[in-house]
């Protein structure tokens, strides 16, 4: 069975280096180049390789021809080989990071010409071609971003009678004025068993559902309260306050009835706190008008608030 030089290459470690005999046969490949024969070059290339598979130089050589030839996977494959070695050849690193750049592999183009600028800071060419590596990896994660967000948009405001649900939790649903995966994602399981004649049957039926999506309950309000929680850290950044989020809901001295309530929403932070809205806390059996008032009151003296729904 004939051996593909290639794949002494990659196994390496298992082939005995002749540095004479490879010395040899890269003065023939040069010999063919200079012919204009690059297949043939290629191939006595491909021999000094396998005789001594850690000679950098011509190592180098029959990955820039093979490259040539559009044997882009056996060029890539040659060139990190290439660099296994410190130092590693700059120009290999150049090339290579061209060929990750043309696959849209933004991320191993940055880490080789960054191992360049780690041994030339002032190498013109990679820093140049580090900004467009930048700027193209900054736009496919901006467009990937944005066409998840558009596709979950999309889901979130499918109605929800495009679902085969029963009649009852179908009926329920349209009482309780939930027409789209997203009002629905935004409901918990308390606040639909709260409803009259929904009942666990039509829970689980909803549950079941939502889970194809990839969804569940609830979870629209979590995605708001993670949010709200982040941009009060932000706003809170540098002003020497932020610890003040990880302080105790005990802390405030509230009422019993206050606390029971924020123990019900399992609230147990001031971070968790400012991420609910009025209409959540109110949405709390025996949370009234009166407690409302006094949470607002203890958040201002920290300088916090509730979350406001956004228009």
């Amino acid at each position: 069975m004939s051996i593909n030089p290639l794949d002494m290459v990659i196994g390496a470690k298992e082939v005995q280096r002749d540095a004479a005999q490879a010395a040899k046969l890269a003065v023939e490949a040069e010999k063919m180049e200079s012919a204009g024969d690059r297949i043939e070059a290629i191939a006595i290339y491909r021999k000094a390789v396998a005789a001594d598979p850690t000679d950098q130089k011509i190592m180098f050589r029959l990955g820039y021809l093979v490259d040539l030839a559009g044997l882009e996977d056996e060029a890539i494959e040659i060139y990190e080989r290439a660099i296994e070695r410190p130092p590693a050849p700059i120009n290999a690193l150049m090339n290579l990071a061209v060929l990750y750049e043309d696959r849209g592999d933004f991320v191993r183009a940055e880490r080789c010409l960054r191992q360049v600028l780690e041994t030339d800071a002032n190498h013109l060419r990679a820093r140049l071609f580090m900004k467009d590596v930048i700027a193209s990896k900054t736009m496919v994660m901006d467009d990937d971003h944005d066409r998840e967000k558009l596709k979950r948009s999309a889901l979130l405001d499918t109605p929800v009678t495009d679902f085969e649900l029963s009649v009852r939790a179908r009926t329920c649903l349209k009482k309780m004025n939930i027409r789209t995966l997203g009002d629905l994602v935004r409901t918990t399981e308390a606040e639909l068993l709260s409803y009259k004649n929904f009942g666990d049957s039509s829970l689980v039926e909803i549950k079941t559902m939502l889970a194809s999506k990839g969804l569940r309950l609830g979870q629209g309000r979590d995605d708001a309260h993670r949010a709200a929680r982040k941009q009060m850290i932000e706003s809170l950044k540098g002003s020497g306050n932020e610890a003040v989020l990880n302080k105790s809901v005990n802390e405030m001295n509230l009422s019993v009835r206050a606390r029971k309530a924020l123990q019900l929403l399992n609230i147990h932070s001031l971070g968790d706190l400012v991420t609910h809205t009025e209409a959540e806390l109110l949405g709390v059996k025996n949370f009234g008008a009166t407690s409302l008032i006094e949470v607002k009151a203890k958040l201002t003296e920290y300088g916090l608030s509730l979350r406001k729904i956004e228009a």
